[in-house]
């Protein structure tokens, strides 16, 4: 049911209104193109010239470890259940093969980001851990006094030793999810570990006091109501972490927990339980900085950290399932899901000689970059800086695409100062903005993309 609203409304908009909103929860774009998009790419780029080419200030550097204790319900990510120190071992090394490679690349560049994701980093032994430190620092340069970095961990993993490394290679930031305290809705997206679990693991990680700690929820599991939703968020905002994520639940066809397991369970609820917990964070003292992100005001005073818009593209993701974005062109290794599948595409990384080519990914037309740009700004608090786009592009963002002006003129966007953002109710429908910014191009990718 769309909002009330006290201002009068015309058929044409109400029309508007109604595509806009009609469907919330539609896909989570956190990047454009989305990797449904990628295809091989004719001919090959060489990534030497790719990157010689790139003119960005600062750089991110990415790692994807793609191993995980267990497979969630939800997860098409890529990443493959297996513990076997040994595996973890060979991927490593080629881990530091490919660095080592690319690293004249980047010589007397500036990384600015730097980022350990997954699966679930945390699940390699603490001397793994460090090898991947030490390849960032003394293979691809960078420096950890002016770098933000962010690990993944998960309840399991949060042992004294890992933990010790953390802290001495001066990590900033650590996201752990938890996705429920409530034991039935943990066990109806196969989570593996015990909501007791979860609490003893996050007492421990807040003892270690790292700058900021962030918590992962998800709402719209199966049998989850209005009440056990706000439980897990007061349990989340009784350890006091800098940061809390809360997570729609989506899920795919080729994941464990089936889209049509949500749907029997009932009625969607998602957007009223959005609605709830932005309240309640809100009067915690938490901002919202995008439909998912909340976070208190922290001043890191012990670095001195090197600024990253999020519009920039300068990515370099090292592993194998880890993107990277240059202006132009983004790339990245085979995406799978099926255990067959991910472990084909691993091994093949693990084996492989060279990683001095891009052969798959997406070529971004200047249109592309365009809305790619106005994507990555308008989704967060920040905004759509017009001046910013108009000094990137030359021309003006609102007269070149007619989804800005319906957004303002169904009220989900306002401009502020010269800068395009969206209302708070506008937040709530980003899932369904970012959708319908796609391209017809892209789209059409994404449809016929058959995910093994």
């Amino acid at each position: 049911m769309l909002q009330s609203s006290s201002r009068p409304i015309s058929s044409e908009l109400q029309e508007i209104e109604q595509r806009w909103t009609q469907a919330p929860y539609r896909s989570y774009l956190y990047s454009y193109p989305h990797k449904t998009a990628y295809r091989d790419l004719q001919p090959a780029q060489s990534l030497k010239e790719l990157w010689e080419r790139d003119l960005t200030d600062y750089y991110f550097l990415y790692m994807h470890i793609p191993f995980c204790g267990a497979r969630c319900g939800f997860c098409n990510l890529f990443t493959l259940p297996d513990r076997r120190s040994n595996v973890h071992e060979q991927y490593i090394d080629a881990l530091q093969r490919q660095a080592e490679e690319w690293a004249p690349w980047f010589k007397g560049r500036t990384f600015s980001r730097f980022a350990v994701g997954g699966g679930t980093p945390t699940l390699l032994e603490a001397s793994q851990l460090n090898r991947l430190f030490d390849i960032a620092e003394h293979t691809m340069g960078l420096d950890p006094m002016t770098v933000s970095i962010s690990v993944e961990t998960s309840p399991e993993t949060v042992t004294e030793d890992r933990m010790k490394v953390l802290k001495d290679r001066l990590v900033d930031r650590v996201s752990m999810g938890i996705q429920s305290f409530v034991e039935e809705e943990a066990a109806a997206i196969y989570r593996p570990q015990k909501p007791r679990l979860a609490e003893e693991a996050l007492e421990k990680l807040m003892g270690y006091q790292f700058p900021l700690i962030n918590i992962d929820l998800i709402y719209g599991l199966p049998g989850q109501t209005a009440e056990t939703w706000l439980y897990s968020l007061e349990k989340a905002i009784s350890y006091g972490p800098g940061e809390i994520f809360i997570y729609p639940l989506y899920t795919r066809e080729n994941t464990i927990l089936k889209p049509d397991q949500i749907r029997s369970a009932g009625s969607d609820i998602r957007l009223a339980l959005y609605h709830i917990a932005r309240q309640r964070l809100e009067s915690a003292g938490y901002k919202q900085y995008s439909m998912r992100r909340f976070a208190r005001d922290i001043s890191f005073t012990h670095k001195r950290i090197l600024p990253f818009s999020c519009q920039e593209e300068g990515m370099a993701g090292l592993g194998c399932g880890a993107r990277s974005y240059t202006r132009d062109v983004h790339y990245a290794s085979r995406y799978g899901v099926s255990t067959a599948a991910t472990r084909s595409i691993i091994e093949d990384y693990v084996t492989a000689e060279h990683h001095d080519q891009a052969d798959y990914g997406y070529r971004l037309s200047e249109a592309e970059q365009k809305r790619r740009f106005i994507l990555k700004a308008l989704l967060h608090r920040e905004g759509l800086t017009l001046s910013a786009y108009t000094e990137r592009f030359g021309s003006d963002a609102i007269s070149e695409h007619s989804e800005l002006r319906e957004l303002l003129s169904i009220e989900l966007a306002e401009l502020d100062s010269g800068t395009l953002k969206l209302t708070t109710k506008g937040m709530a429908y980003s899932d369904a903005i970012g959708d319908e910014l796609i391209s017809a191009d892209v789209r059409e990718l994404m449809n016929g993309y058959v995910i093994r």
